[in-house]
């Protein structure tokens, strides 16, 4: 057993709260992957593509905006949700190949 020194009370109280918003980021990505699933088999059903580039832009420049409003650098956010893009696109073209 490691000697280590009390936890800082201010520091636990940041982590928990980074804790917490972690948990709300995992709940919400599920959701938001839920819904995607259901988007990727509808699109399988009506042939359409699982990629909509004029869609993907939109999002991007809009959620770009949205970040400089809240001082999240407009870079990370879009990298974010480009990973986020690119990993639904992979289930829909998975949906549409059967």
């Amino acid at each position: 057993m490691t000697n280590q020194p009390p936890l800082d009370p201010v520091l636990a109280a940041f982590r928990k709260s980074i804790d917490n918003i972690d948990a709300a980021l995992v709940h919400i990505l599920a959701e938001r992957f839920r819904i995607t699933q259901s988007v990727g088999e509808y699109k399988a059903k009506a042939t359409l593509p699982p990629a909509d580039p004029a869609r993907e832009s939109e999002q991007i420049a809009r959620l770009r905006h949205l970040a400089e409003e809240s001082q999240l650098d407009p870079e990370f956010s879009e990298k974010f949700l480009r990973f986020i893009i690119d990993e639904v696109i992979r289930h829909h073209e998975q949906a549409r190949d059967g």
